[in-house]
């Protein structure tokens, strides 16, 4: 199986499918499947454009729209996670991962599919220590806080990750794992990486072992997978991570961001059963998401839970009886809005909440689980309180605000 690994796609859905068309002409191979490492920008028309948090002069429509539309349809199966700049109002109605538009799969905040009988797990979102055990409160539409802390990476969907027992081939995070650099040629990223040499505090990180998200640190040491793919930092970065003396190998690599002369596409050759392939649900992550479902934290109140090991066989034998009778695809891609209209671009209307996806309506009703994801009110507060331990309620001078933007040094090139 030949999967193709994309970096930060900002939009450019039409510039990477290009691309890889050409690559097959040139190589004469077939790509069968795409995977983005985050910044997707699923942007779908002016009122998901206002909840990306980018610059103004970043606002841009791109090409997500064509693909959402039906104007046109990606040639290759595409599985996304989300980063830091995403029409986050879509991604959140599709919490537990779905069609984003027809042959595109957003994973989820946290995930785990089958595409054949290769196993792709990811995490959305980049790390921030200071929202990392608050719940899921941000609902559209967002403030200047909000629309910032919502793609930051919590506890809940880690832990739920961290009970992945069966092995996983890749695994995609947007941010790099803490410590990732001294497994690599750490002193040539500094070389190549202009503004790491400008900015001192990206020296202070890579040389104190500071850079990264330790829960995807954390998440590669559990899981161990082959291969993990990131983005974010807009460079291309190879490591090799040993797993104890005799253990497993992870090859790391992490991308650049859709642009000419950059470093953005990796073909990896993964061996697999014969096709055709098609994007599917696993059981056992499906075991775990009915499992965990009922204490999903939806406040800003502290959410902490102890990493100890839930038993989770019950839930399986239940999910696969249900798939084997139900199938295995994911539910069909539903249009939940109006798609922009590039002969009438100014067109919009104001966000008022968040869309009930069907695809999440009928993922839940598949598990017998109810629809929590709008159960709050504006100020972010969870009408049943159920799915948090008990904690102080944070003040607003209890967040930390992040940066402006966190690529702000690679996104004025």
């Amino acid at each position: 199986m030949k999967i193709a690994v994309e970096g930060c796609m900002h939009g450019e859905l039409d510039i990477v499918y290009d691309t890889l068309r050409k690559l097959e002409e040139a190589e004469g191979i077939k790509i069968d499947l795409l995977l983005c490492c985050g910044d997707f920008q699923a942007v779908r028309n002016k009122d998901d454009l206002r909840c990306v948090n980018v610059p103004q002069k970043y606002r841009t429509m791109n090409s997500f729209w064509k693909y959402y539309s039906g104007q046109a349809v990606a040639p290759y199966p595409t599985i996304f996670i989300g980063g830091n700049h995403e029409a986050s109002n879509y991604l959140w109605e599709l919490y537990y991962g779905g069609w984003a538009a027809p042959n595109i799969y957003f994973l989820g905040f946290a995930g785990v599919v089958k595409f054949g009988n290769i196993r792709i797990g990811g995490l959305s979102g980049i790390h921030k220590q200071h929202n990392y055990h608050s719940g899921h409160y941000e609902r559209p539409p967002y403030n200047e806080q909000t629309i910032r802390s919502v793609y930051h990476v919590r506890h809940y969907d880690v832990l739920k990750l961290m009970h992945v027992k069966e092995p996983l081939d890749i695994f995609l995070s947007h941010d790099w794992p803490l410590g990732i650099t001294e497994y690599g040629n750490w002193q040539k990223l500094i070389r190549d990486k202009k503004y790491f040499e400008e900015e001192c505090p990206f020296i202070f990180q890579v040389k104190n072992r500071t850079l990264g998200s330790k829960p995807a640190a954390e998440l590669l040491n559990k899981l161990k997978p082959p291969y993990w793919f990131s983005a974010h930092l807009h460079c291309q970065f190879p490591a090799i991570i040993q797993h104890g003396d005799n253990g497993p190998t992870t090859k790391f690599l992490a991308l650049d961001k859709c642009l000419p002369g950059r470093n953005f596409l990796q073909v990896i050759d993964i061996p697999s059963n014969p096709g055709p392939y098609e994007i599917q649900y696993d059981e056992e992550w499906l075991a775990i998401t009915r499992r965990f479902n009922s204490i999903l934290p939806l406040t800003r109140r502290r959410f902490t839970m102890r990493d100890e090991q839930l038993d989770t066989q019950d839930d399986r034998e239940w999910v696969r009886s249900k798939l084997i009778t139900r199938g295995f695809r994911p539910f069909d891609f539903v249009q939940t809005a109006p798609s922009f209209n590039p002969s009438n671009p100014v067109a919009g209307s104001s966000i008022t909440g968040s869309c009930k996806n069907p695809q999440t309506v009928s993922f839940l009703q598949l598990l017998e689980l109810p629809y929590l994801l709008d159960s709050s009110t504006s100020e972010g507060v969870h009408t049943n309180e159920s799915g948090s331990q008990p904690g102080n309620m944070l003040d607003d001078e209890d967040i930390e605000l992040p940066d402006e933007d966190e690529d702000a040094a690679d996104d004025d090139e």
